[in-house]
């Protein structure tokens, strides 16, 4: 009987983690750095890599997945709003890409034995790959092919820069640092160890 109530309170945990951070990816759409002569960039990236430096590969991208599903059922909360109808925007592909980025993130910091601030960069900059791979993919196809506007490849990739490209690596470091510190403070108790 006890063996079963330790399993349950073990499940339970990553769940609750899954369902923290899929608050805080949405919280992270609405937290926004502005920018002077650009827009601004919000602090959801990191929570996206956060979650997967923590959580693992698959309670990580579980959470992102969950924030994404919510996002279409029509929760208001992508930075621009949600619904369905999200699907033909071209951004939609990064969020797809977050579920991509939580996932690769979560797998590279599994694979690392140290969890050392490199490491976590590491598997922070892959998750960062996948992100920009399935967004800019998904942006050419739907300006090119549902939206009517032609674009080129170079379009595509020069509406990343200067801010959002430089800014989300940035937030890779800053998860970087923050994901190696708690894997030292947690010692093993976090459902990626």
């Amino acid at each position: 009987m006890e063996q079963t109530q330790s399993k349950k309170r073990l499940g339970a945990l990553p769940l609750a983690l899954c369902g923290l951070f899929t608050a805080l990816v949405a919280i992270g759409a609405f937290l926004q750095i502005p920018v002077p002569y650009f827009d601004y960039f919000t602090l959801q990236f990191f929570f996206v890599v956060l979650a997967g430096m923590l959580l693992g590969r698959s309670y990580g991208a579980l959470s992102v997945g969950v924030y994404v599903l919510l996002g279409l059922a029509g929760v208001p909360i992508f930075a621009a709003g949600g619904g369905i109808g999200y699907v033909i925007r071209p951004s939609f592909g990064y969020l797809l890409g977050f579920i991509a980025a939580a996932f690769v993130t979560g797998w590279l910091t599994q694979r690392s034995k140290t969890k050392s601030f490199a490491a976590c960069l590491g598997a922070a900059l892959g998750g960062f790959a996948a992100t920009y791979l399935i967004g800019l993919t998904y942006k050419y196809i739907i300006l090119n092919f549902v939206s009517g506007t032609s674009a080129t490849w170079l379009v595509v990739l020069l509406s990343c820069f200067p801010l959002d490209m430089p800014g989300d690596l940035l937030l890779c470091a800053a998860a970087a640092f923050v994901g190696s510190r708690m894997h030292k403070a947690l010692k093993g108790r976090l459902p990626s160890c």
